[in-house]
């Protein structure tokens, strides 16, 4: 590595001011600071010292979504051979799956990572870290069917205006990758639902969500069909590629609360508002005799169906949109809980919940911060007096 920081060195002068590349400094200094800690020293307060900067805690990120990214090339594999009677052992099944996940990831860090030089670039500032996470997320986020040029498209609004818009990472309102998603969404809603949202070599399967909504009747674990709670806790069920399997983000949960990465307060939260929110249609729903079988869905089974616990444990602690503030993570993660099985029970067009819901409490975050701020600054000024 020795030999790599000299040429690094020797190339940098010709990337500061006055240098021949002074305009590429961004893209030199991405690459510098992604295979060395800075050698800065602050010149005014606040001083810090740690040996976790920006870059590192998104690498610890992407290390815990590397579970979740393995485990969805291999059911991408498994779903398209369980379709053409091909063969099942490890190796040909997980071949099978890269060939549809990898095309995405480079379509996603080609056209995310020239947007983000672009603005670098244009702005004379640093490439952002954030896109090592968001880049990440995107392809984890989206059917292993989903057309390149599709997720080209949704990379590029995700990263402009979900991000470089509001001034780049720090500054964003909302989560990049689930606003491409969300575009994806609404812009081509066919092939994001439906009963072919998951078609790899001929296979056409509905995500089990979509099998209970598109029922009617109270029984509603009866309409899952061949997936047990089991299957859908390990994630050989169709669905995106990183939300399938809940046992695999339980694992990058793990890893980014022992890190302290994530914030458990948050997770809690998510987790507390989905079981309210679950207990309280579980009894409306018996109270109405409704005929709509999402009402009926206990907080177990919503816990392993669709992208919740992905969106719990890698979409809501993100630390840019997220509440700031103790007291503000608990209301914030609440309304991400609670709000996901409202969309999921009331809207019949759109069961999985998860993505609006996240995006819903994006929106209150600061609110939710602002207030826990004046709450404190008020019982200050009562305790010492004005």
């Amino acid at each position: 590595m020795k030999f790599l920081r000299n040429i690094l060195d020797k190339v940098e002068p010709n990337f500061h001011k006055g240098g021949k590349l002074e305009k590429l400094f961004p893209l030199y200094d991405a690459i510098d600071t992604i295979l060395y800690v800075p050698n800065e020293t602050a010149t005014h307060g606040p001083y810090i010292r740690d040996h976790i900067d920006v870059k590192r805690s998104m690498i610890f990120v992407v290390i815990a979504l590397i579970p979740c990214l393995l485990f969805g090339i291999y059911n991408a594999g498994l779903q398209a051979a369980m379709s053409d009677g091909s063969s099942r052992d490890f190796i040909s099944l997980f071949i099978k799956g890269a060939f549809a996940v990898l095309p995405m990831y480079m379509v996603v860090f080609a056209v995310g990572g020239a947007c983000e030089a672009l603005f670098a670039v244009t702005r004379n500032h640093e490439i952002n870290e954030g896109f090592l996470v968001t880049g990440m997320l995107i392809p984890l986020t989206m059917p292993p069917t989903l057309p390149l040029w599709m997720l080209g498209v949704a990379t590029a609004f995700g990263i402009i205006i979900g991000k470089e818009i509001f001034g780049g990472t720090g500054f964003n309102i909302f989560n990049p990758a689930l606003t491409a998603r969300a575009f994806v969404f609404f812009a081509y809603p066919t092939t994001m639902s439906g009963d072919k949202v998951w078609s790899i070599d001929g296979l056409s399967g509905a995500t089990p969500l979509l099998k209970v909504s598109s029922e009617r009747g109270q029984d509603a674990i009866s309409y899952l069909g061949d997936y047990s709670w089991l299957d859908m806790f390990i994630g050989t069920i169709p669905g995106s590629i990183g939300e399938t399997s809940t046992l695999c983000c339980m694992l990058g949960a793990i890893f980014l609360l022992i890190t302290g990465i994530a914030s458990w307060r948050t997770m809690s939260g998510v987790m507390i508002g989905m079981l309210i929110m679950s207990f309280l249609m579980n009894e409306l729903g018996a109270l109405i005799n409704s005929q709509n079988p999402m009402l009926f869905i206990g907080p177990h089974y919503h816990f392993v169906m669709g992208s919740f616990a992905f969106g719990m444990v890698f979409m809501a602690t993100d630390p840019v949109s997220s509440s700031h503030t103790q007291k503000g993570m608990w209301y914030y993660g609440i309304l991400i809980g609670a709000m996901c099985v409202l969309i999921r029970t009331i809207n019949p067009a759109y069961p999985e919940g998860m993505m609006l819901a996240i995006l819903f409490a994006n929106a209150f975050a600061p609110l939710f911060d602002y207030y826990v701020l004046e709450s404190n600054v008020k019982r200050r000024k009562a305790r010492y007096g004005k």
